[in-house]
């Protein structure tokens, strides 16, 4: 018998007798449990699927070279293939980790809502429960599970495709990061200060042009915020910045300035 049809049953004996007995309560609590762990995809299939899109993400990326660009060469990607695939291992683990536990978690409410009903039905039964409702209420959470199961699986493939771009960018010699948020994206549940950071560009700690005294933080750095993804069901991404010409004026110091235009001046030669 499957869980929600065993739930019917449970409610329908509970409004029949009502809470008379604590090893009949506990004989049903018993078998709803084993019924919800029966009614989720095995944990052997969930690591399938948990694998296949997160080593989608990767090989994408890294592998069919989906990092290469004028800015982030092939050499760079490949050097830092071990770094990344750790990476990888690293979302993997925390995948599974937070789908059994969201699992633990939605069985023990669940049935905890069960219990919380069933003992507040008098002795005899009672004919003025609304099943519908009750049932409703009592299995919310597991009916919702496999949908929160997908929304983990693409949250922490966010996070991967993430991480992957910040390690890149910043072993690549990348000075800022631009943020793009995706407030404009229909349906989306934006954070209202992401939106705030969209098109703002804070510059990488320690990067090469500060310490030659070239630019200065004027938003602040990356590090004092939040990265991108890192908040749960974030969707927003960052562009590396790698060269001081990509940058608006008011970044520059008087020494970037001279800098710069020694540079034009040397290719207008």
């Amino acid at each position: 018998m499957d869980f929600f049809t065993l739930l019917s049953a449970a409610i329908n004996d509970f409004i029949q007798y009502g809470y008379d007995d604590e090893n009949r309560l506990k004989q049903w609590v018993d078998k709803l449990r084993y019924a919800a762990q029966k009614s989720m995809i095995s944990e052997k299939q969930m690591q399938i699927e948990i694998n296949k899109s997160l080593n989608n993400a990767f090989n994408r990326l890294v592998i069919r070279g989906g990092l290469v660009n004028k800015d982030v060469s092939k050499f760079t990607v490949d050097k830092l293939k071990p770094k990344l695939r750790q990476e990888l291992d690293r979302r993997i683990v925390a995948s599974a980790r937070l789908i059994k536990l969201n699992r633990e978690d939605a069985i023990t409410t669940t049935l905890r809502r069960f219990e919380g009903w069933a003992t507040s039905i008098p002795q005899g039964g009672s004919k003025s429960v609304d099943k519908v409702a009750e049932k409703s209420h009592i299995r919310k959470d597991l009916a919702s599970i496999k949908f929160r199961e997908r929304r983990v699986i693409i949250d922490q493939t966010h996070k991967l495709i993430s991480s992957i771009n910040e390690i890149v960018a910043v072993d690549n010699g990348a000075i800022a990061f631009e943020w793009h948020s995706n407030w404009k994206q229909a349906g989306y549940d934006y954070r209202v200060d992401h939106k705030e950071r969209d098109k703002v560009i804070y510059l990488v700690r320690d990067n090469w042009a500060s310490k030659a005294g070239l630019i200065k933080p004027v938003n602040g750095y990356y590090d004092d915020i939040t990265a991108v993804g890192e908040e749960v069901f974030c969707r927003c991404f960052a562009n590396g910045i790698y060269n001081i010409r990509k940058l608006p004026n008011e970044f520059l110091t008087a020494k970037g300035e001279i800098h710069l235009q020694s540079q034009k001046t040397v290719i207008g030669k």
